[in-house]
Formats: C-alpha cells, sequence, structure tokens
C-alpha cells in the first residue's frame, strides 16, 4: 500500500507523534512525503520516505498527480485550519482529488490514528468493501 504523509507546519510534530506510534505499521508500507515533512519524520523514526517537494513549491500537487494515476492509496494531512495557507488552492485540489477517487484521507490526529489502527489490526481493507 502506498501512504502520503502532508502535515502544515503547526501539525509536523503532530504527525512525527503518530509516526512514531505506528512506525511498525508504517514500516510495512510504500510512504512518501512532502519535503519538510517527509524530511522531519524520517528524523525522528528512520523510516524510509520518497521525499517529494514541500507543498508549497509543489509537493502537494505531486501527491495529487500521483493519486489521479492511481499511485496513492491512503493519504494522511494533518491540516492546519486556523492558518491561512498560501498554497491554499493545490490543498484544495487534493482533498477534491481524494474524493472523486475514493481514497482514504485522513485530516486531523484521530482519523490518522483510526486509519492507521485498522492497517495495524487488518481491518482496513474490509472496510472498503
Amino acid at each position: 500500500m502506498k501512504i502520503a504523509l502532508i502535515a502544515h507546519d503547526k501539525k509536523k510534530q503532530d504527525l512525527i507523534e503518530v509516526a512514531k506510534k505506528y512506525k511498525d505499521v508504517l514500516s510495512q508500507h510504500d510512504l512518501c512525503a512532502t519535503g519538510t515533512t517527509g524530511t522531519m519524520i524520517m528524523g525522528e523514526t528512520k523510516l524510509e520516505i520518497n521525499r517529494l517537494k514541500s507543498g508549497p513549491l509543489g509537493g502537494d500537487q505531486q501527491i495529487g498527480a500521483m493519486l489521479a494515476n492511481g499511485e496513492i492509496d491512503l493519504i494522511i494531512f494533518l491540516r492546519d485550519p486556523l492558518t491561512a495557507q498560501p498554497h491554499e488552492p493545490d490543498v484544495s485540489a487534493l482533498l477534491r482529488l481524494c474524493d472523486v477517487q475514493k481514497i482514504p484521507l485522513a485530516t486531523n490526529e484521530s482519523s490518522a490514528r483510526i486509519m492507521l489502527e485498522s492497517l495495524k489490526n487488518n481491518t482496513f481493507f474490509d472496510c472498503l468493501d
């Protein structure tokens, strides 16, 4: 399974904590992440992550292209809803693509933990039938 990891600046530490808790689960999958987020997670967890560009520099669009091509199965995107993002149109497009392609999307820590827990318990795919 290919999992994309993305986090706005104020949510990066939250995603690192999720990645630490679910390192064993994440290590069994093919991971990609936007640039800074990927670097930070790798530094804290030693997980292998294909790092793309930073979100504002096109990383969100790169993940969107992968999603459109059927190359992403799950996205964990911890968003900061209280801070304006300069690349908000890219963020909105990515969220819309998840809906169109029916790709599971976690936008907060609780939903990320639920999805990763279902992967851990081998019930994730049961929910998609």
